[in-house]
């Protein structure tokens, strides 16, 4: 697993729900290529293959119209 996405357990701190769903703020910061690496990382935990894993192209073909 990257360890550059693993949570740091001691930066948590009490807030209100209303603060808690101000995520949007926290996002605006980063840069789109922060926000793409993220984006990624969470697709690859969905399909449970890692950003090295290539296309199996076995399970697609290609049909004339």
């Amino acid at each position: 697993m990257d360890n550059k996405f693993r949570i740091d357990k001691t930066a948590f701190k009490a807030t209100t729900a209303r603060e808690a769903d101000d995520h949007v703020t926290e996002w605006k910061d980063k840069t789109p290529w922060e926000r793409l690496e993220a984006a990624w990382f969470l697709i690859n935990q969905v399909y449970g293959t890692t950003s090295k894993t290539r296309l199996d192209r076995t399970v697609f073909s290609k049909r004339e119209r």
